[in-house]
């Protein structure tokens, strides 16, 4: 399984000749959607979706039952909620959480779904739920306003994945990066930074 990282939350994977792309937001490259057979979205955020786009990609997304869409363009959606396994691109997916997590004093969250993917990739997207099983490789959230580094080092290690690569990333400079990769090196193992365009 080859997976390619572009800007803030943005994942490609490739696998067996098919291409399913999780978060293909409105801060994310185009490329990104090259070939794509299918598209998982999180949550409804536009750093995370960018509709129009998919709208004129034409090929399958999957998001959470609940969230809500703008109505700028028709998309081919089919809605999943948490615990349901489904098919996209032909991988086996596994969603995961519920909610987004809280972003300060009770303001309105929305619903957000964490994919596992062939049981061997979880995307969270803007949560930090735990899969009730083991995960191979994690992706985890570096820096968002609803977000503290000590929480996103706890996540990773409570999941406990061999391998870890930050997402959500796109709002820091290099300082600041240098920062979070310095602060998860030291204390998560399997931990490795990617940039955007980089594949693991």
């Amino acid at each position: 399984m080859r997976i390619i990282k572009f800007t803030h939350a943005c994942i490609r994977i490739e696998h067996g000749g098919a291409v399913l792309v999780i978060d293909p937001g409105t801060w994310s490259e185009p490329r990104a959607l090259a070939g794509a057979d299918a598209v998982l979205v999180t949550h409804e955020h536009t750093d995370h979706i960018d509709v129009l786009r998919l709208a004129g990609l034409g090929v399958p997304v999957f998001a959470p039952e609940r969230a809500v869409l703008p109505d700028l363009a028709p998309l081919p959606v089919t809605r999943v909620r948490a615990g349901q396994r489904f098919t996209a691109a032909g991988l086996t997916v596994t969603a995961y959480g519920g909610r987004h997590a809280a972003i300060h004093d009770g303001q309105p969250d929305c619903a957000n779904l964490g994919y596992l993917v062939e049981e061997s990739v979880y995307h969270p997207g803007d949560s930090l739920h735990c899969p009730e099983q083991p995960v191979p490789t994690l992706l985890v959230p570096a820096q968002a306003s609803w977000l503290k580094l000590t929480e996103a080092i706890d996540f990773a290690r409570a999941v406990g994945a061999e391998r870890v690569f930050p997402i959500h990333d796109a709002q820091l400079n290099e300082r600041g990066l240098a920062s979070v990769n310095g602060w998860f090196g030291e204390t998560v193992p399997g931990y490795r930074y990617l940039a955007p365009g980089d594949a693991a």
